[in-house]
């Protein structure tokens, strides 16, 4: 028997895997269970490290079907992954090529290159955006030209995805954002910018705001995988503003760690902040749901631990290297988590050794050193990044959200609290789907705003706290902050 109970589904893809989340609301709480969970990376093809987009539409297609064989008729779905990456596809609707990943060697010195003719704060000035090589402005720099050439619409990942499932196009702000090619002041493409990478405004399809209704899933694709009928909600689509919107932004002055892959640290704005301090620290306005920014920094993250765990032969659990560190003493060398070498290296344990002899420090070996290596320098890192932030903002964050996979790992969050100084609050985990779910009920009439989803998920899902402890640690912090002004 059908069951007709109206349900949300977040289809949440990252780098390194993806999941669908059905949620549903049951006695004022959010109740969110996982009903299909896929691995995803990148592989080198033709000359590039390449994104496998069929088996990301295919793995959305059999989670849908086992939400159907669930018993579920009729579902909401909205879809977000990782930003800046894209797909070509020309007039007929075909793929040009399978999207080449960020992390592909494709961009290396193409910021150099390309602010050579047009200057770093003129398109800061402009777009409020960081400067990271892997930006689509400079993936479409270094982009074939014959390909470009041949492209009627350049869609990012989440909107093509979408787009497959429903047949429509839309370019949605929170992931567009990212792109750096979009004006603060006027809210589109720049023309400009466009003109020095070799595309046109009319090459993206329309831009929308989070929260629109795309449409139906295809009836084709309906009867031939017995799919749920299922409308598709163009929600905050950069798995970053799903993330913000699922966090539920406890304290006064609060900001936020999107602790997973990428460590995105930052605050929610009303207006963009691209002044001077900004702009030397790179610190971003991408733009967020409901007319916010999120201005932030990008840090390396859970990315290092995850090459680690690999490079280990999965021999430990992420539980089992955080159970480890915290058998290690910390700070026993400092590393700018954020060295470009890391982005990408063929051996991340050997990179991360080599860095510490370059630098004339110990040099971790074993598991737990490794792991508590990482831990340490990520919670120096987010430390200094919050002094930064209230410089930047001249007033005192209060209290830090750690949200995503990272706010899991509780000796992370302890260090984060104690060098920070600032009151810690760690969870959900799955922010990022409970954000997406979030905007589809908004969407759908189901709660009234963000700030009445926030105190939802905040009533919701186990959060705990960490509060700062008395230690040497600060002096520690002035030794990293000296540090990274010299590395």
């Amino acid at each position: 028997m059908l069951l007709m109970t109206k349900v949300f589904v977040a289809v949440d893809i990252g780098a390194s895997s993806g999941r669908l989340m059905l949620a549903k609301l049951e006695n004022n709480q959010l109740q969110l269970q996982e009903v299909h969970r896929f691995k995803n990376g990148f592989t080198y093809s033709q000359g590039h490290d390449r994104w496998n987009i069929d088996n990301l539409i295919n793995e959305i297609l059999i989670g849908l079907k086992k939400i159907k064989q669930a018993g579920y008729d009729q579902v909401t779905l909205g879809i977000d992954t990782w930003a800046v990456d894209y797909v070509l596809v020309d007039k007929k609707g075909n793929r040009l090529q399978d999207p080449v990943a960020y992390r592909d060697a494709r961009t290396q010195g193409s910021i150099k290159k390309l602010t050579s003719q047009l200057s770093k704060e003129y398109i800061y000035k402009k777009t409020g955006i960081q400067f990271l090589d892997f930006n689509t402005l400079y993936q479409l720099y270094v982009e074939d030209k014959n390909l470009l050439a041949r492209t009627d619409k350049i869609m990012m990942i989440p909107d093509y995805l979408g787009y497959i499932l429903t047949g429509k196009a839309v370019t949605e702000v929170t992931n567009a954002s990212t792109t750096q090619m979009l004006s603060l002041r006027e809210g589109l493409f720049d023309d400009h910018l466009l003109e020095k990478v070799n595309v046109k405004s009319s090459q993206f399809p329309k831009l929308v705001e989070a929260g629109t209704i795309l449409g139906q899933i295809k009836g084709s694709l309906v009867e031939q995988y017995n799919l749920p009928a299922t409308e598709v909600i163009t929600v905050a689509t950069h798995d970053t503003a799903s993330a913000v919107v699922g966090t539920p932004g406890l304290g006064q002055r609060w900001a936020y760690l999107s602790s997973g892959t990428w460590s995105l640290i930052g605050t929610e704005l009303n207006v963009p902040e691209n002044g001077k301090q900004a702009f030397e620290q790179n610190y971003t306005n991408e733009w967020g749901a409901y007319g916010t920014y999120r201005f932030l920094k990008n840090i390396m993250g859970l990315w290092i631990i995850q090459n680690i765990k690999h490079e280990l032969d999965d021999r430990y659990s992420f539980a089992e290297l955080a159970e480890l560190a915290g058998q290690e003493v910390p700070f026993q060398q400092l590393i700018n988590v954020n060295d470009e070498r890391f982005q990408n290296p063929k051996n991340m344990i050997k990179e991360l050794q080599a860095y510490c002899r370059e630098t004339r420090q110990k040099v971790p070996q074993t598991p737990g050193e490794l792991a508590m290596a990482v831990y340490a320098n990520l919670a120096l890192y987010y430390a200094n990044e919050l002094e930064v932030l209230d410089h930047i903002l001249n007033y005192r964050i209060d209290t830090l959200n750690i949200v995503g996979g990272g706010s899991n790992v509780t000796l992370l969050n302890q260090l984060t609290a104690t060098l920070s100084d600032v009151d810690v609050y760690a969870g959900p985990s799955k922010a990022t789907a409970i954000g997406n779910i979030i905007v589809q009920m908004i969407t759908k009439g189901e709660i009234l705003n963000v700030y009445l989803g926030r105190q939802l998920i905040a009533n919701s899902f186990p959060i705990k706290k960490f509060v700062p402890q008395k230690d040497q640690s600060t002096q520690v912090l002035k030794h990293y902050q000296r540090f990274i002004a010299e590395h």
